[in-house]
């Protein structure tokens, strides 16, 4: 692999939005900026027919950027407080596609400027199902202005629909322009992961003690490496760090993605939880180039899902460090995240690029496709 220089572009309020291994490797190398990324090598027989594709639900004018299955197929999306008229933050999604707050209106009626409490949510960018919890991460970041308040996870209980804990960060976890991004949970160790894509840099949360920290402070694998993508044709300028996250929990493995940017990375969990900060930055391994993903996730079947932004795709990666394409075409508009549940991929359209404005007259939607 050439060395190719580094530009450590961090995910600042400047740039903000705004309104909107089990592989082996080599060492992080980071990459210049390209106006035309190559595109995926991809066999006709490695991309799904349209068949395949079904649209769970559409949101009216309201921005839906997560989702997360639970075991018992139970399907909830979140809605981040990017702008102002944000009508909610967290639903439940019902067969027929329609959708009611979750757990119910009261957690879900904050306005800006309103009292910052624990029974309500403020700045919702994730939920992960995980047994029979579902984890609401709330960055406490409105509208990428800064953290209001200590960021946290709340944790509900989904057999009663009550909140079971909240896990607050450490003041040493996070910084005032953090966004904690994306989370995963590791039961076998007790911990959780996160991403911050406003401050680069990985957090970790440990659900026994009540500890956490921060890892890979401005790293070079967690900081962004290109100022922009492009996709049909223009730049879109934004200059995002770690975003994308997985995790191995079997093998001991997460895996890591600045969303601007080509470079897939992992390091092990007992050096992340154990390890001195040297030491981490020593057992980060560069896994691969891939396309420029969001949200990423990690299939029974060994595969790790991600999507291409650039090129309306979702891929895969393979054990043996192949990408495939599994969809493709005008239904993935900025696939955000992803979640797995009886052979079927859901992913949401976020549709980031395309937002120059309010949302009101957008329509966003939740899909899944066949594996």
């Amino acid at each position: 692999m050439d060395n190719k220089k580094s530009t450590y572009l961090n995910y600042g309020l400047g740039l903000a939005l705004g309104l909107a291994t089990f592989f082996g490797g080599c060492s992080p190398e980071k990459k210049e900026a390209s106006e035309e990324p190559a595109e995926d090598t991809i066999t006709e027989d490695s991309v799904k027919h349209e068949e395949s594709f079904v649209q769970v639900a559409e949101f009216e004018g309201q921005q839906v950027t997560g989702v997360t299955v639970t075991d018992h197929g139970r399907i909830f999306v979140n809605f981040p407080r990017w702008r102002e008229n944000v009508k909610y933050a967290v639903r439940e999604v019902s067969d027929d596609g329609s959708s009611t707050p979750y757990p119910n209106e009261e957690w879900n009626q904050w306005e800006i400027g309103g009292e910052q409490s624990d029974s309500v949510f403020i700045a919702v960018q994730s939920v992960v199902a995980k047994g029979d919890k579902l984890y609401v991460l709330d960055t406490r970041n409105v509208q990428f202005k800064g953290v209001l308040s200590t960021p946290r996870i709340f944790v509900f209980d989904l057999n009663t629909n009550q909140l079971a804990d909240i896990f607050l960060l450490s003041e040493e976890a996070y910084h005032s322009d953090s966004y904690t991004n994306d989370l995963r949970i590791d039961e076998k160790n007790q911990m959780i992961y996160m991403t911050d894509s406003g401050h680069a840099g990985l957090i970790l949360y440990n659900m026994a003690t009540g500890e956490s920290k921060r890892v890979l402070d401005n790293h070079e694998s967690t900081s962004a490496e290109v100022d922009h993508l492009t996709i049909d044709g223009k730049q879109w300028e934004r200059a995002v760090s770690s975003d994308g996250i997985a995790l191995d929990e079997a093998k001991g493995l997460l895996y890591y993605h600045a969303l601007s940017g080509y470079s897939l990375y992992q390091v092990p969990t007992d050096v992340l939880i154990n390890g001195s900060e040297e030491e981490i930055e020593a057992a980060v391994v560069e896994v691969m180039d891939t396309s420029a993903p969001d949200g990423m996730i990690l299939g029974a079947d060994g595969n790790l899902y991600l999507a291409d932004l650039e090129h309306h795709k979702i891929n895969y990666v393979t054990p043996e460090k192949e990408m495939k394409t599994l969809y493709e075409g005008d239904k993935v508009r900025w696939a955000d995240t992803f979640s797995i549940y009886n052979g079927y991929l859901f992913y949401t359209n976020s549709r980031l690029h395309e937002v120059n404005g309010e949302v009101d007259k957008m329509t966003f939607s939740l899909n899944k496709v066949k594996l």
